[in-house]
C-alpha cells in the first residue's frame, strides 16, 4: 500500500473500475476535473467504469445531475445507485403507506410506479429515509421522532447508508447517520447500497455487460473515499480498493499536507480490504 500520483500507475492490473461518485467524482457542488479526466482516460485505454453510488435515487435520475455538475458521460459506462436497490425493498410495500424522511420532493423518482402512499407516521408500515430533512440537520435533532417510530415498531429502510458526505468545503450528515441512531435505540433497520452485497452484484452485472463477458474479481478495482462503505464493501465483495483520502477522512490523515502511510493503513485495515494505493484526489 503506497501513495500514488495517478490511476495510470496501477490501471494495467484492472479490466474494470467501480468508482464511488460523491467525494470522488464530485463534491456535491461541482465535478472534480482530474477525477473525471482519469476515468475518461481509463475508458479510452479500454477499461470499463461503473459508477456505484449511495445516492437515494434511481440511476436514471442521477445522469442529469452529473451532467449539471460537469461530469462527462465519457467517464463512465453505467451507473448503479442505492436508489435502485431501495426500490426492490420498497416493492414489498405496494399498496401500503410509508413515512418519508428527507427533502420532500428531491426523491420523488424513488417511488415512481411502485403504488406507494407517502403518509403520516400513524398510518405508515415503514419509515423510508433518503436523507435528513435539510443539510443543516444533525441526527440528535430526530430523537423525539425516533421515539415515535419505536413506539409503533416501524421498520426503517435507509436509502442512503452514508453517514456523512462532503458538500463543497463542509461535511453534512446523511441518511445512514439516522439509521445508526435508530438501530442503536433498538429499531429494525434495512440499508440499501454500499457496503451491502446486492449493489455490488448489480455493478458486476453492468461491468460484464459493458465488457461483453465475465470479469474476474481480481481484475476489478473499487475507488472510494469512505472506510465504512467503500472499503468494507470492496472487502466483502473480494475486490481491491484505491482509497481517496482527500474527502471525508481528509482531516484524520492530513490528506493535503504530509499524509502518513501508517495512519492511513491503520484507518483502513479493520475493513479487511486489500489496498491498491491511495491519493488525495483521483487523477490519471
Amino acid at each position: 500500500m503506497h501513495a500514488l500520483s495517478g490511476l495510470s500507475q496501477i490501471s494495467p492490473r484492472y479490466e474494470a473500475v467501480l468508482s464511488d461518485v460523491w467525494g470522488v467524482v464530485h463534491n456535491g457542488v461541482a465535478a472534480h476535473p482530474t477525477a473525471v479526466a482519469a476515468l475518461a482516460a481509463y475508458r479510452a485505454a479500454g477499461g470499463k467504469v461503473v459508477l456505484i453510488t449511495n445516492a437515494p435515487r434511481p440511476s436514471s435520475a442521477i445522469v442529469p445531475f452529473l451532467d449539471q455538475l460537469g461530469v462527462s458521460r465519457d467517464a463512465y459506462d453505467a451507473i448503479v445507485s442505492s436508489g435502485d436497490a431501495t426500490r426492490a425493498m420498497l416493492a414489498e410495500y405496494r399498496g401500503k403507506v410509508v413515512h418519508h424522511v428527507g427533502p420532500p420532493s428531491d426523491d420523488d423518482a424513488l417511488y415512481e410506479g411502485l403504488d406507494l402512499v407517502r403518509g403520516s407516521v400513524e398510518a405508515a408500515e415503514a419509515v423510508v429515509v433518503t436523507d435528513l430533512d435539510s443539510d443543516d440537520d444533525t441526527p440528535d435533532m430526530y430523537s423525539e421522532r425516533v421515539e415515535l417510530w419505536l413506539a409503533r415498531n416501524l421498520p426503517m429502510i435507509v436509502a442512503n447508508p452514508d453517514r456523512v458526505v462532503e458538500h463543497g468545503d463542509r461535511l453534512i450528515y446523511c441518511g445512514g447517520s439516522l439509521g445508526d441512531l435508530y438501530e442503536a435505540r433498538g429499531g429494525m433497520v434495512r440499508m440499501a447500497g454500499k457496503p451491502y452485497r446486492p449493489i455490488y452484484q448489480e455493478a458486476l452485472r453492468l461491468v460484464e455487460q459493458a465488457a461483453g463477458g465475465p470479469v474476474a474479481r481480481e481484475r476489478i478495482l473499487a475507488i472510494g473515499d469512505s472506510v465504512r462503505t467503500d472499503a468494507i464493501g470492496a472487502a466483502g465483495f473480494g475486490i481491491d480498493l484505491l482509497f481517496i483520502t482527500g474527502s471525508i477522512h481528509a482531516a484524520e490523515v492530513d490528506a493535503f499536507g504530509e499524509p502518513d502511510s501508517n495512519a492511513i493503513r491503520r484507518l483502513v485495515e479493520p475493513s479487511g480490504v486489500t489496498l491498491a494505493g491511495f491519493m488525495p484526489r483521483l487523477a490519471w
